[in-house]
């Protein structure tokens, strides 16, 4: 950027605070956000004449307000189609662990409890033979598909619409219009869904009180998709048998029940966590302004009836 740019970095690597946001949008062209960093109404009437476009460092745009960026005049573009490896890979990464007791046993060996092998003790479940019901049947939801189909498990989904019937029958997929239907059936449920005001706790108390008892949730989409609250009491009370989690309702605060329980399975957001999707996130950040301030429409441009 710097070879491209009159360009400021934030050096620390920790997310900037409101009053930093403010000044940097009083100052410049283009601002670069992170998830972290919470773009409202407020914000945005905060910048200055010069700003013209928001470059967002990452696929989701939940934390920007779109609508008031498009009233304000601003090009809002984003990084998609980077990162649906990396985060499908932390799905299957979380089914693992969940089924298997990956964590626990783990903490049992550092912690000096490990006694020799027994035929009874700490046993999980297969994922071979099992349903998956993916929630959210976009890029991230067939990468995570042809993953599970591979551990010989059956793929269902829930989407707005089904996915082209070749595809489909590519992946295996059986297509839920009820998501309801669709949970009591799952043995598993990924969670892949973008977030949206529609989908806020859209696994709520009672949605999550229709999944199998044995059933494992993982969720490595947006927090607020689920109640956390409900399901911290959900796996308390063993109504749901396990849970894997990357992302957090209130991030990075999480539930605190969740923090005591075993069958809780928690990683700090690495969905997008490796050398090479942060590689190419920043990327294609350097190509969306490049075509932006060339007078051409950026290749990842976000709008707000798609955000």
């Amino acid at each position: 950027m710097r070879a491209l740019f009159d360009v400021e970095l934030n050096e620390s690597d920790v997310p900037m605070d409101a009053e930093a946001l403010a000044a940097a949008v009083q100052r410049a062209d283009c601002l670069v956000p992170t998830v972290t960093d919470r773009i409202d109404a407020a914000l945005i009437a905060k910048a200055g004449p010069q700003l013209r476009m928001i470059a967002n460092f990452g696929a989701g745009t939940d934390h920007i307000d779109l609508p008031a960026a498009d009233a304000r005049g601003l090009v809002v573009s984003n990084t998609p189609n980077v990162l649906t490896d990396d985060t499908a890979d932390i799905a299957m990464l979380l089914m693992l662990a969940a089924a298997r007791l990956a964590i626990e046993g783990s903490d049992v060996l550092h912690a000096g409890g490990f006694k020799g092998w027994h035929p009874t003790w700490m046993m999980g479940t297969r994922l071979g033979g099992k349903t998956l019901g993916i929630i959210g049947m976009g890029r991230i939801g067939q990468a995570v598909a042809r993953r599970a189909r591979a551990f010989g498990m059956a793929i269902h989904y829930h989407n707005r619409k089904p996915i082209p019937a070749p595809l489909a029958g590519e992946l295996g997929a059986h297509y839920w219009e009820d998501l309801d239907g669709m949970l009591a059936r799952s043995d598993f449920v990924s969670v892949n869904c973008p977030y949206t005001p529609g989908t806020r706790h859209l696994l709520s108390a009672e949605r999550l009180g229709r999944m199998k008892p044995g059933a494992i949730l993982v969720n490595t989409a947006r927090g607020a998709i689920i109640d956390e609250a409900a399901l911290a009491d959900a796996l308390e009370a063993g109504t749901i048998a396990a849970a894997g989690l990357d992302v957090f309702e209130f991030e990075p605060k999480v539930h605190p029940k969740l923090l005591t329980l075993k069958n809780a399975v928690l990683l700090p957001h690495l969905g997008s966590g490796t050398i090479e999707g942060r590689v190419e996130m920043g990327e294609k950040v350097i190509i969306n302004i490049k075509t932006f301030f060339d007078h051409h429409r950026p290749p990842d441009r976000v709008l707000p009836s798609l955000g």
